[in-house]
């Protein structure tokens, strides 16, 4: 690998502005363009950050009989590639090449009126972060600080169940549901629900922290419920989402605030 060349290159042959490269949270390939046999020197040689698509932290079929393998072959294996491949092409060579998705996402969101790549990079991140709300052996009822600021916020869990569910089975046409934690030092941080159209997400609100999504498209459920998003839904919280991966994220996100 390229990157491997780097790091066998002596230290004093290393350009400065490289020594300080750290990895991104979504992966990149390095393409070095100089020549072979190409000292480097004092700069970095022009690199193109090629995002790549994630698989699910789990296999294809551990989600089932709630979510299919073939769901997984069609949604992950056509849908998020399609969004990796079409995302790297709109920002090949240009400004957006080496920054890192997200930075991707609030730029090209361009205050509510979108650029091209904003739809292909806010759904890989969404992808990427809805299939770490699911586990196998998911659903359930969450625990500790989670449950209590839910009960804080909503007045109990099932008022929490009825509003998520409320909010994924009424967005019209293609989107997602959300739950986040809002808020800065100046205000006590609450939970909210949230839904949004296509592919935007919370990244793009101030002071607003995404810790669940439901993705609502309708390729993340048709194959397995048809026409019934609300069964989807239901069956998602009762038996999919991961309460722990909601509950690391609320613990980051007040650290977060805290800072």
């Amino acid at each position: 690998m390229e990157s491997a060349a780097l790091s066998a290159l002596p230290s004093q042959m290393l350009p400065l502005s490289c020594s300080g490269l750290k990895k991104s949270p979504f992966a990149f390939q390095l393409k070095l363009s100089a020549p072979k046999g190409t000292r480097l020197r004092k700069r970095c040689a022009p690199i193109t950050a090629q995002f790549e698509l994630k698989p699910p932290p789990y296999s294809l079929d551990a989600l089932e009989p709630h979510m299919s393998r073939n769901t997984f072959e069609f949604h992950w294996g056509k849908h998020h590639r399609a969004y990796v491949d079409n995302l790297n092409k709109q920002i090949q060579g240009t400004e957006l090449d080496g920054k890192s998705l997200e930075e991707i996402i609030v730029i090209t969101y361009n205050k509510g009126d979108p650029l091209p790549p904003f739809n292909n990079a806010a759904q890989v991140w969404n992808h990427d972060f809805f299939w770490e709300c699911m586990k196998p052996g998911g659903g359930g009822v969450p625990s500790g600080t989670l449950l209590e600021l839910i009960k804080r916020d909503f007045g109990s869990y099932d008022a929490f169940l009825k509003e998520i569910k409320a909010a994924a089975a009424t967005q019209f046409g293609s989107g997602w549901a959300w739950l986040t934690y809002n808020g800065d030092k100046l205000e006590v941080p609450k939970l909210g629900i949230a839904k949004t159209p296509n592919a935007v997400n919370p990244l793009v609100w101030d002071n607003t922290t995404p810790l669940l999504t439901i993705d609502v498209w309708e390729h993340a459920y048709y194959l397995d419920y048809q026409n019934r998003r609300p069964d989807y839904v239901s069956i998602f919280l009762e038996n999919l989402v991961s309460w722990e991966a909601v509950s690391a994220r609320l613990e980051a996100a007040k650290l977060k605030v805290a800072a």
